[in-house]
């Protein structure tokens, strides 16, 4: 394989996949390194669609026949392992699991165990995609300010350093669909996390994705890679806790290597 290597992050656009359930991959990371890495979407037909929240007003029925969709709209996968997002920096290396699990107090997920499946639920947060395509190693992070700030990404490199034996170079970064800073305005505590300060009174305004990038490149990952979706102004596409004032449901983002057939 090729160096991976990079000076500045690169933009891209999510595909729509298609089918029944709402899906958007990752473009061009199935063709070049055999991951499957995508998000759900709102999808059309009115109400709340296509919502994975396990805390909404839904029905716990529902909501988990939704989840069973989107294992059977991805073949390849025995596991399916969600996290119980805390806002913090808990990354999990996944070995052996079966069938849907929910790991407590967890904001990311790793493995190199073809089969699983890693997901995250966002609605405005970041789901940060990692890969070291040589190892087929994989990492999954929900990445709000606080955990952007307190070093998630940090975590999610580590554990693909420590358990799959790569280097940073060897790992490539994908910032996936979240709120833009135009749309994300933020307080001065938020600013002091990340150690900025703010120009004039605030309320101001952040952007993530930019953070989490900037973190990547110093890190020195090989290559880094930032949607162009917003959750809140394309919101008619995906869901936003912010621009609903809280009353949106939740996406879900997924990632892994699946085994080989046969």
């Amino acid at each position: 394989m090729s160096a991976l290597t990079t000076t500045s992050p690169v933009l891209v656009r999510a595909r729509p996949v298609p089918g029944d359930m709402p899906q958007f991959e990752v473009p061009n990371w199935r063709q070049r390194y055999g991951v499957v890495a995508g998000i759900t979407g709102r999808g059309t037909g009115g109400g709340r669609g296509f919502d994975f929240s396990l805390s909404g007003d839904a029905p716990i029925s529902q909501v988990m026949g939704r989840w069973q969709a989107l294992r059977e709209s991805l073949p390849g996968f025995h596991a399916l392992i969600l996290g119980r997002q805390v806002h913090e920096t808990n990354v999990r290396w996944c070995e052996s699991d079966e069938g849907w699990v929910q790991l407590d107090r967890t904001d990311g997920l790793a493995t190199i165990t073809p089969g699983i499946l890693l997901s995250v639920t966002v609605a405005d947060c970041i789901p940060v995609y990692l890969v070291a395509p040589a190892k087929r190693g994989v990492a999954l992070l929900h990445a709000g300010w606080r955990g952007a700030s307190a070093g998630i990404l940090d975590q999610g490199v580590e554990r693909l350093i420590e358990y799959v034996g790569v280097r940073p170079s060897d790992i490539v970064m994908h910032c996936g669909v979240g709120i833009c800073s135009n749309c994300y305005e933020v307080g001065s505590e938020v600013l002091q996390a990340f150690g900025l300060r703010g120009d004039g009174p605030g309320p101001w305004q952040l952007d993530l994705r930019e953070r989490l990038a900037r973190r990547a490149l110093s890190l020195g990952l090989g290559g880094v890679s930032l949607s162009e979706w917003c959750s809140a102004h394309d919101r008619p596409g995906f869901y936003s806790h912010r621009a609903s004032r809280g009353r949106d449901g939740r996406m879900v983002a997924y990632l892994g290597f699946p085994a080989a057939s046969g």
